[in-house]
């Protein structure tokens, strides 16, 4: 895979997709929705629903509509930690955090040297704010930002820049990535979450992605790198943020995961992902309701956004909707 033709496929196969999505929309109380599908190197769906805000005259979703894509932002950290491990600024991910400049200030009191950099990315390090392990690094799987953040900081005194610097100088400018980044302040093309943010460095979830670059981000991955003809970094780096690395001593029971990317394993039952995906899927998901999924086994990326703000509903089941994303995701791929 070298490229994503221009021309479109038009598919009738995705109109159940796209009017799920938009029922959810109206479940989580969203203004805006959208998807994005690419299969075998064709976009195969492209829909957009819905208006940036419930504000009167409010700008209508299209193409260039960037949302705030929340914990999916864990993906760009996690293949620019993959980068300074092929860089040699990481020596290896099993080795302790300690030995990348954290202040002991920010870890809790009894952190040692069995806390390393592929529990941060696996989010098994235990770790949490009030000062005390929630359990040994490794055993269990917990997803607490304290991890991310203190990743955020690591990759940071490696490489002496804002994480959002490092991006875009070694991932976005070589592949042309340019409706992708942190913004602080609102803006016409941003579906905004009327929050405030403290910077655009890259420290805060403040990430915000069109949905057809979003997908790019995916096939950038399944393409291991190579897009548009352009191979600028080596396939190893996305081969080793897309596999599981999560220790052998998690319980079997527990979520499996690559550099942040959750990742469909032969093992579980009880997946976070669509039964019907086939093992090595991987996706990432963002509390507004923004999915990345990638299926190598079907040459298929697919996306979803929203922007939902207020709590989930009593009625509406999480897990449930995004293994239904992916599930009719797969039926309409199989139609084609």
């Amino acid at each position: 895979m070298k490229y994503i033709n221009k021309t479109s496929i038009s598919t009738p196969y995705f109109s159940s997709l796209n009017e799920y999505i938009d029922n959810m929309r109206e479940v989580v109380s969203a203004s805006a929705a959208a998807s994005y599908v690419i299969c075998n190197d064709q976009v195969v769906n492209e829909w957009y629903s819905g208006q940036h805000d419930f504000s009167l005259n409010s700008r209508k979703v299209d193409e260039k509509s960037r949302f705030n894509i929340a914990s999916v932002r864990k993906t760009y950290l996690g293949l620019v930690v993959s980068v300074a491990v092929y860089e040699g600024e990481i020596k290896s991910i099993d080795d302790p955090i300690l030995d990348y400049g954290l202040p002991l200030a920010n870890l809790d009191d009894n952190t040692d040297e069995e806390v390393t950099i592929r529990h941060l990315l696996t989010h098994t390090h235990g770790l949490t704010n009030q000062g005390t392990g929630a359990f040994p690094a490794g055993t269990d799987w917990n997803y607490k930002n304290v991890g991310v953040n203190l990743l955020v900081q690591m990759i940071q005194n490696v490489y002496n820049k804002p994480l959002a610097q490092i991006v875009k100088e070694k991932i976005f400018n070589p592949y042309g990535f340019v409706e992708t980044g942190w913004e602080q302040h609102h803006k016409e093309d941003l579906v905004w979450l009327n929050e405030q943010y403290s910077g655009d460095k890259g420290n805060d979830p403040n990430l915000f992605v069109s949905t057809r670059e979003l997908a790019l981000w995916g096939y950038l991955h399944l393409s291991k790198g190579n897009l548009k003809g352009k191979q600028n970094l080596p396939p190893i780096i996305f081969e080793q943020s897309t596999s599981i690395v999560s220790p052998i001593t998690l319980k079997p029971e527990s979520p499996r995961n690559g550099f942040f990317w959750w990742v469909k394993d032969i093992h579980r039952d009880n997946s976070e992902m669509g039964h019907e995906l086939p093992v090595g899927s991987y996706q990432s998901l963002g509390v507004t309701g923004c999915a990345c999924l990638v299926i190598p086994q079907y040459n298929t990326v697919a996306v979803k956004m929203l922007n939902q703000t207020v709590p989930n509903p009593a009625q509406y089941d999480y897990v449930q909707d995004i293994q239904t994303f992916g599930n009719m995701v797969l039926e309409g791929i199989k139609q084609i």
